[in-house]
């Protein structure tokens, strides 16, 4: 009976690959086609959902979303006070998920063209066995005001664990690290 060799290497090397193709996400977005979104100068973002077991997860990326779309430099964001004072204004009981009316109402209030809506549905540490590391998931959605109508959305998604993670053990990235990496993805599909 012969005995067959199996070469490790190459065996490694197709795990490798399998993992990694397995580990892209797809990306879906939207871009309403008819959209001009060159002459989108003004944006009030509303507070994000949270969807994680940390009572800070939408306002802290809300935050760090308005400022890297802020320095991106190619629109200028309402600041987070005037849309509170929109919102309470308004009396909007559900300013995370605004109706199209809403929408309308507050961007003329404060002086917007498109509102931004956003949901961050993963954010704090994942574990797996032994092994534990950050991640961070959300998506946004760009109104236009004038209709309340959906003109982009896109979401993103940074950290985890990963194959280095588990065989050779680390917590993975810290999480101002994944929340930012996930911003400037979305913020990317925005601008694309």
């Amino acid at each position: 009976m012969r005995h067959r060799r199996i070469h490790l290497v190459p065996v490694l090397a197709a795990l490798l690959w399998g993992v990694s193709l397995a580990a892209k996400d797809g990306v879906a977005t939207y871009h309403d086609p008819n959209m001009d979104f060159g002459s989108i100068q003004t944006v009030a973002v509303l507070p994000f959902a949270n969807l994680t077991g940390n009572t800070k997860a939408g306002e802290t990326v809300r935050d760090v979303f308005m400022t890297m779309l802020q320095a991106s430099g190619t629109l200028y964001v309402v600041p987070p006070g005037e849309v509170g004072r929109g919102i309470g204004r308004l009396s909007l009981r559900e300013p995370t998920s605004p109706s199209s009316e809403d929408i309308k109402q507050l961007a003329q209030l404060v002086g917007a063209e498109v509102v931004i809506t956003g949901v961050v549905s993963e954010y704090g540490e994942l574990r797996s066995g032994g092994t534990a590391a950050n991640v961070m998931t959300f998506s946004v959605r760009m109104l236009e005001a004038q209709t309340g109508k959906v003109i982009f959305s896109g979401s993103a998604s940074d950290g985890g664990i990963t194959l280095a993670n588990r065989m050779f053990g680390g917590g993975g990235r810290p999480m101002n690290e994944v929340t930012r990496k996930a911003v400037k993805k979305l913020l990317d599909q925005l601008f694309d």
